[in-house]
């Protein structure tokens, strides 16, 4: 099977790839998301403030975003189990470097290699859905590697709450780098074993800065890109560093309820992913519209949340989190972007470049939020009123901005080039009078 040839049909093989594919980015996520749970004791282990702290992850998420063009092009080149096999044993060596980390340095040291090795997995996950599903399952089945990985944040918000509390720190995250090595053994065992019956894909030669270019010039893709970039910042910033401190310092709820925030998040997902997946397929030509309008509701939560000088009752910080954690699998239209305009043998680096945009995001929120968050609090603090909270996450109005501009704009020339090859999207006075003609 050539890279543009597809399966017309579903084979076992293909169900068992899925399987480890979609474990291989569960347990990535772990390693992505466990700081999340940690802040606090990195506070405390390291003995740093908000800024610094929020440097833990936004280096992490930096390495992550950076290599998502080369690890997309290193996908055309050499196809997705290897770049999974070896994302999976960086991740574990740089989990090993955060067990034993002495101080600050060494730890960030640590989370670039996790955002390094964390670069591949997703891209490759889904391009291994592409090779071996049918093209009009592969929106619902994306959806699903996605909802299936991110669920990787129930075993953050629980067993590694649990393990830092019983088996403490090294013990916590020499046991992750050993989850790592197992993640790439099962994936060469059931994609790269001598007599393994696998797809195989042309080669690519397409360079990194080639593959920049060609993307952020085409208009679709680069609506993929300001998709992706609109939906997760919100969910990232509260799970990757900010949520657990907020519930708790600024909301006044226990360890215990923040972690059950967190994980209504994952179960979120879980459920809102496959009802955008079939939307997606079902509706291609309105997927904006799923983006915009679930910006427009995240932009609400944080309003009503933000705006009361009071903790929000249990209840209330529940819907909160489901609205906003609704960002993560909507951004996953992008990745739906990304495979209808893309040149079909370069789906891997524009994959790459569309999943860069919520990282990019997310750096943003994340470094902000900190930076705010210190100066709003008294030199010298490592904890955090509910006022400064209120101050800090209000930047997050600077990313969603640009998100929307970037998806409105980018959206009138993708639909201006499908125009030009005789493909009119109907505008929404078009579609009404339909409606109502019926």
């Amino acid at each position: 099977m050539t890279a543009d040839a597809s399966p017309t049909r579903t084979s076992r093989l293909a169900w068992t790839v899925f399987a480890v594919a979609s474990a291989t980015y569960f347990i990535a996520v772990i390693h992505r998301t466990a700081l999340g749970v940690a802040g606090v004791d990195a506070a405390e282990r390291f003995g740093v403030e908000a800024t610094a702290l929020s440097l833990l992850a936004v280096l992490q998420i930096a390495a992550y975003a950076g290599m998502q063009v080369p690890a997309g092009v290193l996908l055309d080149r050499w196809g997705p189990a290897p770049v999974m096999v070896a994302g999976s044993l960086v991740m574990a060596l740089g989990q090993g470097l955060m067990a034993f980390a002495p101080d600050l340095g060494w730890a960030l040291a640590a989370r670039i290699l996790i955002g390094v090795g964390d670069a591949p997995i997703f891209i490759a996950a889904t391009r291994v859905v592409g090779l071996y599903f049918p093209p009009r399952r592969v929106p619902v089945m994306v959806q699903m590697t996605g909802l299936l990985g991110q669920s990787g944040q129930l075993a953050t918000a629980i067993p590694v709450a649990f393990a830092l509390h019983h088996a403490g720190w090294e013990g916590t995250f020499t046991g992750l780098a050993v989850v790592g090595m197992l993640a790439a053994l099962g994936v060469w065992w059931t994609m790269l074993r001598p007599g393994h019956g696998k797809p195989t894909e042309a080669p690519d030669r397409f360079s990194i800065a080639q593959a920049l270019r060609l993307h952020w010039r085409t208009p679709g893709v680069r609506l993929g890109f300001w998709s992706h970039f609109l939906g997760p910042f919100s969910i990232n910033t509260i799970a990757l560093l900010w949520g657990v401190p907020f519930f708790t310092q600024g909301q006044g709820r226990s360890t215990a309820e923040a972690s059950m925030l967190l994980t209504v998040a994952v179960v979120t997902n879980i459920a809102v992913g496959p009802v955008i997946g079939a939307l997606t397929s079902r509706y291609p030509m309105r997927r904006t519209w799923l983006v915009l309008g679930g910006a427009s509701l995240t932009a609400l939560a944080w309003v009503i949340v933000l705006i009361p000088g009071t903790p929000r009752p249990l209840w209330e910080l529940i819907a909160f989190v489901v609205v906003v954690a609704a960002g993560g699998p909507m951004s996953l239209v992008g990745m739906d972007f990304a495979r209808s305009f893309a040149v079909q043998r370069r789906v891997g680096s524009a994959t790459g470049f569309v999943n860069m945009g919520g990282f990019v995001a997310s750096i943003i929120s994340i470094l902000v939020v900190g930076i705010a968050l210190q100066l709003a609090s008294p030199r010298g603090a490592t904890t955090y009123t509910l006022d400064e909270y209120r101050i800090a996450f209000a930047t997050l109005l600077i990313p969603w901005l640009m998100g929307v501009l970037g998806v409105v704009m980018s959206r009138r020339e993708t639909r201006a080039t499908m125009a030009q090859d005789g493909v009119m999207v109907p505008t929404v006075r078009e579609v009404w009078r339909r409606f109502r003609q019926r």
